[in-house]
């Protein structure tokens, strides 16, 4: 990896790591959200405070590789593992993706039990990861199985990255996309399809599961993903799964986050009003609403559901519930 010049020298190590520290969504813990973290994972790529720090050296260092970060010495590798994951919010969106419903993460005061008990479900359990990242039976080995996970993770990283070639993107915020259902789809099969949505936001790419033999097939699945400061449209597509052959698609659309955005950082904190329309995308012929789109606070959070009609195809609704979420949220 190439390393930014300072002066026409390279800058050290120890500076790059605090410059990363410095970003917005590295101020808190990752895990309890506690400010001014002086610790970090250095094979996980989040930034952790003293009490979530016990926590994770209890896990093995085959887990969770703890470092200090003014007091310890980091290899180029370990500093490079900080910069490719991205910072708090980037490894968030991976390692907490699939938080249940209600489910509340501890804060900066909680117990020792309560969090430890988050950070095992978070990262040795993997129980907040996408099903196709986790890996459930451990091997004899332990290093087998650092091996095995870090490059699971990674590699998701890579692929959720928003990174820029020139330097580090900064994260304005998350965006929480629940995928609800599709309605009339096309048929990519003998009589049926295999659905599923695979959502693009920038450099990043998530996508639900999928669901058999179905043409209107409900997935009700929340996904997330880090909003860049530049962001453009988010672009769906839809694919019919086939095992022996290339995936068909079964349509394509695009979401103007600006409205759902604009209104939200205009009003910030949500929680201080009462449910109330606070913005609106209008249908139009050079999009894919099948009506207009309300942008609401509900319960102090900030929502858009939104219907689409897939272009590009003979048939096809989706349905999608956007939620705007802060990064000191």
């Amino acid at each position: 990896m190439n390393r930014p010049l300072e002066l026409g020298r390279p800058i050290s190590g120890k500076r790059r790591l605090k410059d990363l520290l410095l970003q917005k969504d590295n101020r808190h813990c990752a895990d309890c959200g506690a400010p001014d973290p002086k610790w970090a994972s250095a094979n996980i790529g989040v930034f952790i405070c003293l009490k979530c720090c016990g926590v994770h050296r209890s896990l093995g260092t085959h887990i969770s590789k703890v470092l200090s970060v003014t007091l310890d010495d980091w290899s180029d590798d370990e500093i490079d593992s900080m910069f490719e994951v991205g910072g708090n919010s980037s490894a968030n969106a991976i390692y907490e993706a699939f938080i249940p419903e209600g489910y509340t993460k501890p804060g900066p005061d909680a117990g020792h039990d309560e969090r430890a008990a988050f950070i095992r479900a978070k990262y040795e359990l993997q129980e907040f990861l996408k099903p196709s990242l986790r890996i459930v039976s451990l091997p004899s080995r332990a290093t087998s199985f650092q091996s095995r996970f870090s490059t699971k993770i990674m590699d998701s990283l890579r692929s959720n990255s928003s990174q820029k070639s020139e330097g580090m993107v900064e994260f304005i915020g998350l965006l929480k996309v629940k995928v609800i259902k599709g309605t009339d789809l096309a048929i990519r099969d003998m009589m049926s399809s295999d659905p599923y949505v695979i959502l693009t936001l920038g450099q990043q790419t998530v996508q639900t599961t999928i669901i058999r033999s179905n043409l209107n097939p409900v997935w009700n699945e929340e996904l997330m993903l880090s909003v860049p400061q530049s962001f453009g449209a988010l672009k769906l597509r839809v694919f019919d799964h086939d095992t022996f052959s290339s995936d068909d698609i079964m349509g394509e659309a695009e979401v103007d986050l600006q409205p759902l955005i604009t209104s939200a950082i205009a009003f910030g904190d949500a929680g201080m009003f009462g449910n109330m329309q606070i913005g609106k995308w209008l249908k139009s012929h050079d999009n894919a609403l099948v009506n207009d789109s309300t942008v609401n606070i509900v319960d102090g959070k900030v929502k858009q559901e939104v219907s689409l009609k897939l272009q590009n195809v003979e048939c096809g609704e989706l349905e999608l519930e956007l939620e705007w979420m802060p990064l000191d949220q």
